[in-house]
């Protein structure tokens, strides 16, 4: 049964030789026999019915068929004389009643046998889709490990998906020059970039996000997973936002315009760029006088922050206003303690939903109460969710103060008391 055709066929021939047996026609069929249909066996079939007194010589009965149509059609062939013989070198057969129970038996064991395979390695893949481990060839960005039958970021290729990640979030690129950076990183088809439509799908692929994946359906995977969901969900927003484009005007970054006035006339400062003949482009301030005749000229963006620089380092606070600003930090420092603690308790609440919301979104689907696709769907979100939340919950908890000591360090007495020590 493990021989290969080629094998088979000469087995068959040697056999035909030593008992006498004239082969009529050769038959090779390379479809499985657990399904009926097969367009060869078909034939075979019907070039029978206009034959009389014909056989069949097969390797064993189970290359004949391995499902009850077929397995019935030869065993009907047979009671009805169509078939006058079946020869096998590794089953005995003869056309009389125990003959044909034993026929049947065969075909029977053959079923058995295909179906008891089909349950053992479902079984198999549904214990691996409960432990979380990829099923298939991992995608790219991950490494197939043969110890532990699951997959794992590789060294270089996770650092590339991360970095094209990165770059499509920031809004500047498009699907081709994403599919150029990662063929400039090696990623290639026969030379070429990556289509488009493969770059989407490595944009908006869970398994980037820890799950694994069967049969149209996302779990919880036990790999480590290569995006973080907040990178991951901003390239969704871009890809949802690039799919239907809008022409939006980029507003102008001017810093100062709109908030300092003019020391002569006391008008707003507006800002233009200007682009000299090697094509680099500077900013420039200047008056907007619109109060009257103005004799200031214009202001390039350096020099203005000289200014403000200049400025600001005059200012100084007394000393009681800061021991004010330290009293005020400590007041902070404390309801931040407090806060944190909300927020905590806040996001374990969220994750504890979020986890009762798909196990009851799965018992409602296994009841029949709603549609697959809907399922899926949903499932989708909550997931998505879930991992949202079990990052922020893990940031939350390796930040420090992130603000308070920082702004306490940054003040005049902080600064003193640090340069004292």
């Amino acid at each position: 049964q493990i021989m290969s055709i080629e094998a088979q066929l000469f087995e068959l021939h040697e056999y035909a030789r030593r008992e006498n047996l004239e082969i009529l026609e050769e038959f090779q069929e390379s479809k499985s026999a657990k399904k009926p249909g097969r367009e060869l066996f078909n034939e075979m079939m019907a070039r029978i019915d206009n034959m009389d007194g014909v056989g069949i010589l097969a390797w064993h009965p189970d290359r004949l068929a391995r499902n009850s149509v077929d397995g019935g059609r030869i065993i009907y062939a047979v009671d009805t004389t169509e078939i006058v013989s079946l020869r096998f070198p590794t089953f005995w057969f003869e056309p009389t009643p125990q003959g044909k129970f034993m026929l049947q038996v065969a075909f029977g064991q053959s079923k058995y046998y295909s179906d008891n395979l089909v349950e053992n390695i479902t079984r198999g893949i549904r214990q691996k889709v409960r432990r979380g481990e990829w099923l298939v060839r991992a995608p790219f960005g991950y490494v197939n490990n043969p110890k532990t039958r699951n997959i794992e970021p590789h060294p270089t290729k996770s650092r590339i998906v991360v970095k094209a990640f990165e770059e499509y979030a920031k809004g500047t690129h498009t699907l081709g020059t994403i599919a150029d950076f990662l063929a400039d990183h090696g990623v290639s088809t026969k030379g070429t970039p990556p289509a488009k439509a493969s770059v989407a799908r490595m944009l908006s692929n869970r398994v980037y996000l820890g799950f694994t994946y069967h049969k149209g359906e996302y779990y919880d995977g036990s790999f480590a997973p290569i995006v973080s969901p907040t990178l991951f969900e901003a390239v969704q927003k871009m890809l949802a936002k690039k799919s239907r484009p809008r022409v939006q005007k980029v507003p102008n970054h001017f810093p100062f315009a709109q908030f300092a006035r003019c020391g002569e006339c006391g008008s707003m400062i507006t800002a233009q760029y200007a682009t000299n003949r090697f094509g680099t482009k500077y900013t420039y301030y200047r008056c907007t006088k619109k109060k009257g005749v103005c004799r200031q000229p214009y202001l390039s963006s350096s020099a203005l922050i000289s200014q403000a620089k200049n400025l600001l380092q005059s200012v100084s606070l007394p000393l009681s206003e800061i021991e004010n600003m330290e009293k005020q930090i400590d007041l902070w420092d404390k309801e931040s303690i407090s806060e944190r603690g909300s927020v905590a308790q806040n996001l374990k609440t969220k994750l504890s939903e979020t986890k009762e919301k798909l196990d009851k979104l799965v018992s409602i689907y296994l009841d029949g109460d709603i549609e697959r696709d809907i399922y899926l769907q949903r499932k989708d979100l909550l997931l998505r969710q879930k991992a949202k939340f079990e990052e922020s919950f893990k940031d939350f908890g390796q930040q420090r103060k992130n603000w308070v000591e920082p702004y306490r360090f940054c003040t005049p007495f902080g600064l003193f008391t640090s340069q004292s020590s």
